[in-house]
């Protein structure tokens, strides 16, 4: 099972640099980052996490600046958008960055989509929010005809850790094999899980490759710590 570590990169955070280096150097595979444009002073969805919407989803940087600046003082560790919001991107523009950032990391980058949450956020990208599903599947398909050098893959899933994913995966199987797909040929990434290590043991022996904890976005006395205890439980299940 492979292990990443994500975190919202802001002005009080460590900074991706900073944070790719750490986790190269204790063997995970990746490091990620989320992405929001900008947050409206009103919304009209309920922020999913339950409460108020956290500070650092307002004071996120832009996840291309700051994984193609950290790509450049690390040699193995992976950069992925979880997740770049698509939907309410432009396609042409997207693909020269994703094509740009994988290239400055020597092939290093996991493009990382999803849908959103936030309808006022996308709104203001003149984006639909009732069609985002069917925008971003068009734009993914864009983006890939835009790609004629290389081959582009989006296929893998990448569920929040809110729910059990042990739950819903065999309707996902199901749904894969409705569309012609073999769902063993389908990347599962856990993102946003917690220090729990029976829970990382459950996922790998479900065919779950790959977790990402979300690390609070503060210094590195605060994040290392976590770092090294998420090293630990990544010790024991891969042994």
């Amino acid at each position: 099972m492979h292990f990443g570590g994500a975190m919202f990169f802001t002005d009080y955070s460590m900074s991706a640099m900073e944070l790719a280096r750490a986790l190269e150097e204790r063997g995970f595979e990746s490091v990620w980052a989320p992405e929001h444009s900008h947050i409206p002073a009103s919304r009209k969805t309920p922020f999913p996490g339950g409460g108020d919407l956290p500070k650092q989803y307002y004071d996120a940087m832009d996840p291309f600046v700051v994984l193609a600046a950290a790509s450049q003082v690390t040699k193995t560790i992976k950069f992925g958008t979880g997740v770049a919001l698509v939907q309410q991107r432009d396609a042409i523009q997207t693909a020269k960055l994703v094509a740009s950032i994988d290239q400055v990391s020597s092939g290093r980058f996991l493009f990382g989509v999803g849908g959103g949450w936030n309808q006022d956020e996308m709104e203001n990208h003149g984006t639909v929010y009732a069609t985002r599903f069917k925008r971003m599947r068009e734009s993914i398909e864009a983006m890939k005809a835009i790609w004629t050098k290389s081959e582009a893959e989006y296929d893998g899933w990448i569920p929040t850790a809110r729910g059990e994913i042990a739950e819903v995966l065999p309707k996902f199987r199901e749904i894969a094999k409705e569309a012609g797909r073999d769902p063993a040929s389908i990347e599962i990434t856990s993102f946003g899980l917690g220090e729990d290590l029976d829970r990382v043991k459950r996922l790998a022996e479900i065919g779950v490759a790959r977790v990402v904890p979300m690390f609070p976005p503060e210094k590195a006395d605060t994040v290392l710590p976590i770092a090294d205890r998420w090293t630990k439980i990544m010790q024991q299940v891969n042994g």
